[in-house]
């Protein structure tokens, strides 16, 4: 895709349309993007992976539309911003504040790093008994992969083994909220790891940790598409 991009820009140079390599992505994560129509939190997930939630505002497309309809269509949002733990800390973002700000009616601009703030981040310090080694890897790597796939609350579970002592696991844990955590502990894999590796955890800590720039750390997970 970025191939293409750049040759894109290339031959629009060429041409005279303009001047230099033109950064599609930049100039893309620069726009806003109205949610009137067929929007759905899929829709929502895949424009933030080419820009941020203040970018994003509900749109009615009223008069166009049947105010019944656009009835129905803005409380089938309001209904899964507020239940989709990695959506819900944009909902007023979403549904209000970005257009406020966007039409001069405030003078503070929204920010997803406010509506992250309760946002979980944790670094699991795990010792696991040398004879189970190789059984709890293969628990751990299978309820990350399924609480990755299965769960939009989980924003990342990135396991990691110490090159000095191997029986020594560190998994990086990230929750769009406290619910989503919770969430998590009740889920079928989650509890299956967990009853299944109880003897095998010589040691656990779960220090919580304090992100110091949330919206850089999207960034890095926006680089590895």
């Amino acid at each position: 895709m970025k191939a293409k991009a750049l040759l894109l820009s290339l031959m629009i140079a060429a041409n005279g349309f303009a001047q230099g390599v033109i950064d599609y992505e930049a100039n893309l994560r620069a726009l806003y993007y109205d949610l009137a129509g067929a929007h759905s939190p899929e829709v929502i997930r895949m424009l933030l992976t080419i820009t941020t939630p203040d970018h994003l505002l509900y749109g009615s497309d009223y008069p166009y539309v049947a105010p019944q309809v656009l009835k129905q269509s803005l409380a089938r949002m309001k209904d899964y911003l507020s239940k989709e733990p990695d959506l819900a800390p944009f909902k007023e973002m979403i549904l209000w504040k970005n257009a406020k700000w966007l039409l001069g009616q405030t003078g503070e601009k929204p920010s997803a790093a406010t509506a992250t703030a309760n946002m979980i981040v944790r670094i699991a310090e795990i010792e696991v008994f040398p004879q189970y080694l190789e059984e709890y890897l293969a628990f751990a790597n299978e309820v990350d992969r399924l609480s990755i796939e299965r769960e939009p609350g989980v924003i990342c579970l990135f396991p990691m083994q110490s090159a000095e002592d191997s029986c020594q696991i560190r998994i990086l844990e990230i929750y769009a909220s406290e619910e989503a955590y919770q969430l998590h502990l009740k889920t079928p894999h989650f509890l299956k790891y967990k009853q299944g590796t109880l003897h095998m955890v010589k040691d656990l800590k779960l220090p919580t940790m304090k992100p110091l720039d949330p919206e850089t750390m999207k960034l890095i997970f926006k680089k590895q598409r």
